[in-house]
């Protein structure tokens, strides 16, 4: 343990705890009932953040709000331009409130304050992309269908949208759906995960300081039940877009099917990188080590598992070791901090369990492997951690560990490689390390994984959708495909004068 990079807590000044309410109809409000629940950060122990507990009653009044605010077209029927305008200054009042966000997403996850100015920063540029789509969305027409026929596609907003969001990326997450589905004319509401309530809340500031109309966005603070479960089961939602789990969304999708409302799911990843004998192996080892310990792991794109050339693999391995070795691990409000604390107690377990598990069936941990406690800090973090001699049917193989623990694979053929990737119940991103064009292209061809990256890892632009197959969700998010997922497409044909032949002949 002691060859770990270590950093120490350091003398800093908390905030006083964040105080959230409820936003419904262009109000702030307390629960109904009166009842909050509290946010203890997990690496620093102290409560961060007050919260009111929603109930059905404000879960069911901002329902209501976004029903109203969509129908009576105060968003909904506005021009693109105007939409547009709106979400720009969004844009311009986050990157002003950065270094506000970060820290008290960094007390409330757990992650690296630099990582947590990355993702609120970065956000911006969510808000700017779905800004220009807010302008430029259009349909189709058809001047080919006779004479006398015009056809056209048109799309509208899909109407209200529940948006709930996950712990893990809370403001980057939310502003890969939020600002679409505004672009788009929707109305919406939003929870976020009990465990990182306050930027969401703190982004219902901007927005109603960026001339946004009351009741289009509305944040009811809480749990899954009973407010996700009525965002999800709601007549009055159209749609339900939702990241986290995938038992909680096929949840999700099952409460959903009693309105046949549409529903737009990113859920988990096990997520590969192959890599190749003639890869830049200095490269390739560098963004192993950047893929598993982002965000501390807990990330659905976590390059969690590495399946590497027979030929290679023993160097490979010892370069990913060195590596680890020197990641700063610890005090996630020091700026040189890359690894920070675990969500929570009951996570950190989890996450030992599969490595124990592994290790009882044969694997061997490398480096880490266990809870480690930060002086000063506490025993809410975990080892950097290589587990070697994987199989493809242990559980640490299959199974989204959602930690900083590395599997390693190895294969000695591409077929082999494909299948090993394949092999596997999620499909959201695979990643392939090589010189040779085709290597690269074969793989990407064959790989069931909604993004493939060729030589780097977790490059990301809102201009490229995002999403997965088979068990890591349906639909996309970001891009123009993330933005046509909150509209309908409606044919208008029209006949030009009066050519219509009769159908019931006069006699």
């Amino acid at each position: 343990m002691t060859q770990m990079t270590l950093i120490a807590a350091t003398a800093t000044d908390l905030p006083e705890p964040a105080q959230n309410r409820h936003l419904i109809g262009g109000r702030w409000q307390d629960s109904a009932d009166g009842t909050v629940f509290e946010r203890v950060s997990p690496s620093h122990g102290v409560v961060v953040s007050r919260s009111a507990k929603g109930s059905e009653a404000e879960t069911e009044a901002a329902i209501a709000a976004a029903r109203a605010a969509f129908d009576d077209g105060r968003w909904s029927r506005i021009s693109g331009k105007a939409r547009a305008a709106v979400l720009l200054k969004v844009a311009d009042l986050i990157e002003a409130n950065v270094e506000r966000f970060a820290l008290i997403e960094t007390l409330e996850s757990g992650k690296p304050i630099t990582q947590a100015r990355g993702e609120v920063g970065g956000a911006a540029d969510l808000w700017r992309y779905a800004a220009a789509l807010a302008r430029t969305t259009h349909g189709d027409s058809h001047n080919t269908l006779g004479d006398d026929i015009l056809g056209v596609v048109v799309k509208e907003p899909i109407g209200v949208v529940s948006v709930i969001t996950p712990w893990n990326f809370p403001f980057w997450i939310l502003s890969q759906k939020l600002p679409f589905a505004l672009a788009a004319g929707c109305t919406c509401v939003v929870k976020p995960s009990e465990m990182t309530p306050s930027t969401t809340a703190m982004l219902g500031e901007l927005l109603i300081k960026a001339g946004l109309p009351d009741g289009v966005v509305n944040i009811v603070l809480g749990y899954g039940n009973p407010v996700g479960s009525l965002m999800s089961s709601h007549p009055d939602v159209d749609m339900v877009t939702f990241t986290g789990s995938t038992a909680v969304g096929k949840l999700i999708s099952r409460t959903a099917s009693e309105t046949l409302k549409k529903v737009a799911l990113e859920l988990g990843g096990k997520n590969p990188q192959v890599i190749f004998p003639d890869a830049d192996l200095e490269q390739a080892a560098d963004a192993v080590t950047f893929g598993i310990y982002f965000n501390v792991g807990q990330c659905c794109n976590s390059g969690s598992r590495i399946i590497v050339h027979d030929d290679i693999a023993d160097a490979f391995v010892a370069r990913v070791v060195e590596l680890s070795r020197q990641v700063a691990f610890g005090d996630p409000l020091n700026p040189a901090t890359q690894v920070g604390a675990i969500v929570t107690r009951e996570h950190n377990a989890k996450i030992d369990g599969y490595v124990r598990a592994a290790v009882a069936a044969g694997a061997e941990v490398v480096l880490g492997g266990g809870t480690l406690e930060v002086p000063g800090l506490g025993h809410q973090f975990y080892q950097p951690t290589v587990v070697r001699g994987v199989t493809p049917d242990m559980a640490i193989a299959r199974e989204e560990v959602f930690g900083p623990v590395l599997s390693v694979l190895t294969f000695r053929t591409l077929d082999e490689a494909i299948a090993l990737t394949n092999d596997a119940s999620y499909g959201l991103s695979a990643g392939i390390w090589s010189e040779n064009v085709h290597t690269c292209l074969g793989f990407a061809r064959r790989a069931q994984a909604g993004t493939v990256w060729t030589n780097t890892w977790m490059d990301g632009f809102p201009e490229v959708a995002f999403g997965g197959m088979k068990q890591s969700g349906q639909g996309r998010e970001i891009g123009r495909y993330g933005f046509d997922e909150f509209l309908e497409v409606k044919s208008v044909v029209m006949r030009i004068g009066r050519t219509r032949a009769p159908w019931v002949k006069s006699p």
